[in-house]
C-alpha cells in the first residue's frame, strides 16, 4: 500500500547510507546524489494507492480551521513568495506581461507592507511565468525593473504535449536562449495512459538535457491520467528522470489541483527523498485563487514533507488570480474592511 502514516521526511542519514523502513541500501558517497542511471521499473511496479485512505486524509485536510489574525496575515505574506504569479492567455501583449512583472516586484502595496512593519523584506513573488513567445517580454521588463525574479517559460506544447517531439525540444531550448532560468514541460499523457514508463523517462530525460541549467518542472496533467496509481507512477518516472519540480496541471485541464492528487504526488516525493536523498520540489496549479486555498496548501505541505519544503526552491503555487485575494485579506487585517477589486488592481 501506498498510504503511510502522516509524517515529515526523516532527515538522510550519512552520505554513507539512506535508511528505507527496515531495509538499509549502500550507496558510494559521489554517487549519492546522482538520480537512478535508467528508468527502474522496480520502484513503481508493485504501487497501488489505498484511494479510500487518500479521500480521507484529504478531507481532514480540507475540514482544518484555519489560522486568524496576525497569524494568518504572516502566512500569507509567506504564500506570496511561493507564487508563480502567471499569464497564459491567447491574448497576452508585452504590456500586460510588463504589468505582470511591475505586480510580481511588488505584489503587496506599499502602506499596507509598512502597516505590518515588513516593508524592508524585499517581499516578491518566487517566479513570473508565460508562454515561450513572452519570454524576452518578461526579461526585458524585470530588468528595467532592477528585479532578479526568475523567469518561467512554460513548453513542449503546452497545454496538451501532442506536438512533435523535436519541435517540443527547440521550443525548450528557444525559451532558455531568451532568458528563461525554469521550464515548465508538459508530458504526453497517451504514454502514461499506455503504461510505456520507459517512454516517459526517456522523454523527460531528453528535456531535462535541453534545459540545460534550467529548472526543469515538470506538469503531469493529473487530471487526465486515469487513477491516483498512474499519478504516483508518473511522479516517480519524472523524479527519476531528472525534474526539479513536479507540478499538478496545466491549469487548462477539466479537473487540475486538488488534495487527493497532491497527497499522492507529495508521498512519491518523500519515497524518493528516502530512497536517493534527493529533495524534489512540488508545485500544484489551477483553480487556486482564493487565499483559504493557499492557506490550505502550505498546511498540506507542512504536514506532509514539513518545514524543510516550505521554501520557494521547493514549493510554488501556479496562479494568476490567487495574489489578488491574498492582498485583499491583507488588506482587511490593516484597515477592518475589504477593498473593492479595483482598489487593488495588478499594475
Amino acid at each position: 500500500m501506498l498510504l503511510l502514516p502522516s509524517q515529515p521526511p526523516r532527515s538522510a542519514p550519512p552520505r554513507e547510507c539512506i535508511q528505507l523502513d527496515e531495509l538499509t541500501l549502500t550507496f558510494p558517497s559521489s554517487e549519492l546524489d546522482l538520480l537512478p542511471s535508467h528508468c527502474d521499473l522496480s520502484w513503481i511496479s508493485k504501487i497501488q494507492v489505498n484511494q479510500p485512505a487518500v479521500l480521507r486524509r484529504a478531507e481532514q485536510i480540507q475540514a482544518r480551521r484555519m489560522v486568524k489574525k496576525e497569524w494568518q496575515a504572516a502566512w500569507l505574506l509567506k504564500a506570496v513568495t511561493f507564487i508563480d504569479l502567471t499569464t497564459l492567455s491567447g491574448d497576452d501583449t508585452s504590456s500586460n506581461v510588463q504589468r505582470l512583472c511591475y505586480k510580481a516586484k511588488y505584489p503587496i502595496r506599499e502602506d499596507l507592507l509598512k502597516a505590518l512593519n515588513v516593508h524592508d523584506k524585499g517581499l516578491t513573488t518566487a517566479a513570473v511565468c508565460v508562454y515561450p513567445a513572452r519570454v524576452c517580454d518578461a526579461v526585458k521588463a524585470l530588468k528595467a525593473a532592477g528585479s532578479t525574479i526568475p523567469v518561467a517559460s512554460v513548453a513542449t506544447g503546452f497545454p496538451a504535449g501532442q506536438t512533435h517531439l523535436k519541435t517540443r525540444l527547440e521550443e525548450i531550448r528557444l525559451a532558455v536562449e531568451d532568458g528563461a532560468t525554469e521550464i515548465d514541460v508538459v508530458i504526453n499523457r497517451t504514454l502514461v495512459l499506455t503504461g510505456q514508463w520507459e517512454a516517459l523517462y526517456d522523454e523527460i530525460r531528453q528535456f531535462r538535457k535541453a534545459c540545460g541549467e534550467a529548472h526543469l518542472k515538470t506538469i503531469l496533467a493529473t487530471g487526465e491520467l486515469g487513477s491516483l496509481t498512474n499519478v504516483y507512477k508518473a511522479s516517480m518516472i519524472a523524479m527519476m528522470a531528472g525534474s526539479d519540480f513536479i507540478k499538478t496541471s496545466t491549469g487548462k485541464e477539466t479537473v487540475n489541483a486538488t488534495f487527493p492528487v497532491a497527497i499522492v504526488m507529495l508521498r512519491a516525493i518523500r519515497d524518493f527523498f528516502w530512497k536517493t536523498g534527493n529533495k524534489i520540489g512540488f508545485k500544484p496549479a489551477g483553480g487556486i485563487r482564493s487565499a483559504k486555498d493557499s492557506l490550505a496548501w502550505l498546511s498540506l505541505i507542512k504536514e506532509e514533507l514539513g518545514d524543510e519544503w516550505l521554501t520557494p526552491e521547493l514549493f510554488r503555487i501556479g496562479a494568476s488570480t490567487l495574489l489578488s485575494d491574498i492582498e485583499r485579506q491583507i488588506y482587511h487585517h490593516v484597515t477592518g474592511r475589504y477593498a473593492a477589486y479595483h482598489d487593488l488592481p495588478m499594475s
